[in-house]
């Protein structure tokens, strides 16, 4: 569903899911934040809202935000054209502030590399909008592990391990996804303070092992764990003062999310979650 569609169809008392992503040029979010502000202001209950969503996608605010709640995330440093690059403590790893896929994202070991890498990306759109976001590099263990998180509790997991000969884990790259049917207790005491901490309903937090028993967050998605998360809509009812249903029946799939049971839409930008058979995570 469109944003201006679900200004049409959604009404005082309905619940609507904000699932924006990032743009494929990397230089911001889907079309869709006033949508979601329109809508509360009309008596929708809104779950993932844009300030959540903001600090899921803007790594710079993510990382800002992880930081005031304590939560243990990479050392992160704005770069940007015409400002003065800082010493990092190499190595570290040169991405966008607004990425997925894996893509532009540049480990340098060295001042060398890094410069290297800050020369490829100045002339980029995304660079030239938003900067770059200079983050520690955490050892790669060759995998990594992705909690979802709903209504404050973990309903699903994937380790993603990265291909041969390559640092990164993403799926686009290569990477190969394990289900996770109970997730490491340490990683999952971090995942859920992260979620509280950026105010998610529905997030998929990636976290990555640190070598000594630990997980740090690397990165947070509006949802995103590949495989069957289910009765999440009704989970994300109860705990989140959602609508009652208004019919029975499925009402169709679209955006990676079935809906069932209620008069359903079901968005590129916000669903009435009653119940849900979820398809998530692409990356």
């Amino acid at each position: 569903m469109t944003p201006r569609r679900a200004l049409e169809v959604l009404q005082p008392g309905d619940a609507a899911l904000g699932r924006l992503d990032v743009l494929p040029t990397l230089d911001g979010m889907d079309d869709g934040l006033w949508a979601l502000g329109a809508l509360a202001a009309r008596g929708v209950h809104v779950l993932n809202d844009p300030a959540a969503l903001l600090a899921a996608h803007d790594k710079l605010l993510t990382a800002r935000v992880l930081r005031r709640r304590d939560v243990v995330h990479p050392a992160t440093t704005h770069v940007r054209a015409g400002r003065a690059v800082p010493r990092p403590l190499l190595p570290v790893v040169l991405k966008p502030r607004y990425g997925s896929w894996g893509r532009e994202v540049h480990r340098c070991d060295d001042l060398s590399s890094l410069s290297e890498a800050l020369a490829r990306v100045r002339p980029s759109g995304w660079f030239r909008r938003h900067g770059a976001v200079v983050q520690e590099l955490v050892a790669p263990q060759g995998y990594d592990l992705r909690i979802l998180v709903a209504g404050g509790r973990i309903v699903g997991a994937v380790y993603r391990v990265a291909p041969e000969g390559e640092w990164r884990t993403n799926v686009a790259l290569g990477g190969v996804r394990r289900p996770v049917l109970d997730p490491p207790r340490a990683a999952a005491s971090v995942a859920l303070a992260a979620a509280q901490a950026i105010g998610a309903a529905l997030v998929g937090v990636d976290l990555l092992p640190d070598g000594f028993g630990g997980w740090v967050v690397a990165a947070e998605r509006r949802g995103g764990v590949h495989g069957r998360v289910r009765s999440l809509g009704r989970r994300l009812r109860r705990d989140s003062a959602c609508a009652r249903p208004r019919g029975a029946g499925e009402a169709g799939v679209a955006g990676g999310v079935r809906v069932s049971g209620g008069r359903v839409t079901n968005p590129d930008c916000v669903v009435r979650p009653f119940s849900l058979t979820s398809m998530l995570g692409r990356t």
